[in-house]
């Protein structure tokens, strides 16, 4: 539903579900985090180029079947067990979702409360490391970009000694990652990052190793996602480009 025209309720809950200190902590081990990515470009050894994504171009050739960033064949290159998909690939397929008949901004999988007690778990049995492995896989079966899902499962095939298995996931969230913060870099309006789902606005939060404090919709379409950070260096927030989000959302929910 909306609220105020804009913001959706139950958004205070998705930064509830992903802001859980002990289960984050673990799994940034486990994960490539946008952090390193930067640091790495930072040093020379890892360039993102920055580029706004013209998405009317995007809309186009997703759903073009003779473009080579025709989204069914990107879906099926994606889902195959293969790393061979590149950052551009990925934007398209990342941002093309969109444009998709399915495509619904506020799906996200309902996570038990026995669950939630076993993500924030220090250490995990096998039995319940497999539970976490079946839950996250049946959950991007339903949504194959489930940022949070798709960490858990890293950790688990890691700790399962499901390394190949493990490092295809790890590639497809570094590269997902990247795909966003290559739409921008944040700090202002004019550079907010392009999301798909408001709940990947605290997975790219969270994965800075910084914490969500506030929510702000900033007119015309963008959240502004205020953080309490240990860098000096960080902005007090970052921007998010909700246009074509909401506009898709509008216009197969107008209700």
């Amino acid at each position: 539903m909306a609220h105020g025209g804009h913001i959706f309720t139950g958004r205070n809950n998705i930064n509830r579900i992903f802001v859980m200190k002990k289960i984050l902590l673990l799994l940034l081990t486990a994960t490539l985090t946008i952090a390193s990515l930067t640091a790495q470009t930072r040093r020379g050894e890892k360039k993102i180029a920055i580029e706004r994504p013209d998405m009317e171009q995007i809309r186009s050739e997703v759903n073009n079947p003779s473009s080579k960033f025709y989204y069914p064949r990107l879906m099926e290159m994606y889902q195959r067990n293969d790393t061979v998909m590149t950052l551009p690939q990925f934007r398209y397929l990342y941002l093309g979702t969109i444009f998709q008949e399915d495509y619904n901004p506020y799906r996200h999988t309902e996570v038990s409360d026995d669950l939630q007690e076993l993500y924030q778990q220090q250490s995990h049995t096998r039995a319940q490391l497999d539970n976490i492995i079946a839950h996250a896989e049946q959950a991007l079966a339903d949504d194959p970009f489930d940022l949070n899902q798709m960490s858990y499962l890293i950790y688990a095939l890691e700790k399962r000694g499901k390394v190949n298995k493990a490092a295809i996931w790890q590639y497809r969230l570094n590269h997902l990652l990247e795909a966003i913060v290559s739409t921008g870099t944040g700090v202002d309006s004019d550079n907010a990052w392009y999301v798909i789902n408001p709940r990947h606005e605290y997975n790219i939060i969270n994965f800075l190793g910084n914490v969500a404090t506030g929510q702000q919709y900033v007119e015309p379409y963008f959240d502004y996602i205020s953080i309490s950070s240990q860098n000096d260096k960080a902005p007090d927030g970052y921007f998010f480009n909700l246009k074509y989000l909401l506009e898709e959302y509008y216009k197969k929910y107008p209700e």
